[in-house]
């Protein structure tokens, strides 16, 4: 893919949860009229994951050409009558790397496929951290996930549309096939819709391995007057965290939003070996303790915003494939730092450094292994198992688990309305 760009002159929608997501989503497939590309880390075969089944079912029985990816770690229950019906249907379903269990256990961790990415049409695309499970609606109980999406239309459409038609070629049609596919796609130009100035900007490993760290960087960097960042799963490198602190010693008034009741008890482990550090340079921390937080959100000053897929982590900066929106938009910007401030007022705990327990021995020798940990991962992250990014047909994996996993509880008609399975980093 070609070098990220910015493309003036797109309209930019806030997404809050579910909710809200969900069923702009669905309208837009269910008006779709000749294609919709979908790539997520997490489908379920719950409630959402049914309404998103007979969305793209109802779509593909009706000529328009629909292709539907989810990663094998992140989506490894689906029962075969979930999948066949798909494909009955004319859904074109692939896995990425779905991986086979040894005694039971996933092995395939590194490299998942972690974007959430909606194209419908070429003209309508969905960016975000939502996935497709229930656990992102508030009637899912204390568990249900905060997070964000966004919806946009305009000129940097044409650019999410390009690289969603290149991952569907990966999945084994080729480069061929994907210039015959862009081909009968090249009437579709968008025009102008709105303010925002856009970028799209991926995580991948190969050519673009820290392209949403470098933006964040620099977007810290430039900061003058305030950084608000809400991101589910914070441990970030060493450079990220030098920067916060360097930003709020100039007078930046630097607010990281963060778990306090984390879906994985390690989350708020591994970011609290951090407050000292960032507290006693002046950044303001937030836990919010409402529900688990989800979003992989931010902002700086009042124009530059992101909203993605990408946290703010080892796995997320040095390993996951992700995909972020750049926003210049000051009326963006304002509504997204009202939500946020809302969040900080409302739901969250300022951690106050009278509340972190005293300096010891201990602690001095672990908070140097961990600063050290995070300055070299993404280095030793280079020896790890690569994962190309390729696709296989759902058919051809052994995604259906045994007749009493909660996904075949589903396609025999018990479906699990309120359940969803626990997944690492969603």
């Amino acid at each position: 893919m070609s070098k990220r760009q910015w493309h003036a002159g797109n309209r930019v929608r806030l997404l809050e949860n579910g909710e809200a997501f969900f069923p702009r989503v669905f309208e837009a497939i269910r008006a779709a009229e000749r294609e919709v590309l979908i790539e997520t880390f997490i489908l379920f075969e719950d409630k959402v994951g049914l309404q998103l089944h007979a969305a793209v079912c109802e779509a593909a029985r009706r000529g328009v050409r629909v292709d539907l990816m989810v990663d094998g770690f992140g989506s490894p229950d689906l029962s075969a009558r979930f999948i066949d019906s798909m494909r009955e249907a004319g859904v074109h379903l692939r896995v990425f790397d779905p991986g086979r269990r040894v005694l039971g256990q996933r092995l395939n961790v590194f490299r998942r496929m972690h974007r959430k990415i909606v194209v419908v049409d070429g003209r309508l695309a969905f960016v975000g951290g939502i996935n497709y499970s229930a656990d992102h609606l508030m009637d899912f109980g204390p568990e249900a996930k905060q997070d964000y999406a966004v919806e946009i239309t305009g000129p940097v459409v044409d650019e999410i549309h390009r690289f969603m038609l290149h991952a569907v070629a990966l999945g084994g049609k080729g480069h061929r096939w994907f210039r015959r596919r862009l081909k009968v796609t090249a009437d579709v130009r968008n025009e102008p819709t709105g303010e925002a100035e856009m970028m799209f900007v991926v995580r991948d490993n190969r050519r673009h391995t820290d392209d949403i760290e470098r933006h964040y960087l620099a977007a810290i960097r430039t900061a003058r007057e305030r950084i608000v960042i809400a991101n589910a799963y914070f441990f970030p490198g060493y450079r990220l965290i030098k920067e916060l602190r360097r930003a709020a010693r100039r007078g930046v008034d630097v607010r990281l939003i963060l778990q306090g009741e984390p879906d994985m008890p390690i989350v708020k482990t591994a970011a609290s070996m951090l407050y000292h550090h960032l507290l006693h340079a002046g950044v303001r921390i937030y836990e919010y303790c409402e529900r688990p937080l989800h979003g992989k959100v931010a902002l700086t000053d009042g124009l530059w915003s992101t909203v993605g897929s990408s946290n703010l982590d080892p796995l997320s900066l040095s390993l996951n494939l992700e995909a972020n929106v750049l926003i210049r938009d000051p009326a963006f910007n304002a509504q997204l730092y009202e939500r946020l401030e809302h969040l900080m007022r409302e739901a969250c705990k300022q951690v106050q450094p009278d509340d972190l327990q005293e300096w010891s021995g201990w602690r001095l020798v672990r908070s140097f292994f961990v600063f050290h940990f995070m300055r070299w991962f993404p280095a030793w992250a280079r020896w790890l198992p690569r994962h190309a990014p390729r696709l296989v047909p759902a058919h051809a994996t052994d995604l259906a688990e045994a007749a009493a996993s909660p996904a075949n509880q589903a396609s025999q008609g018990q479906t699990p309305v309120n359940r969803a399975p626990q997944t690492d980093c969603a």
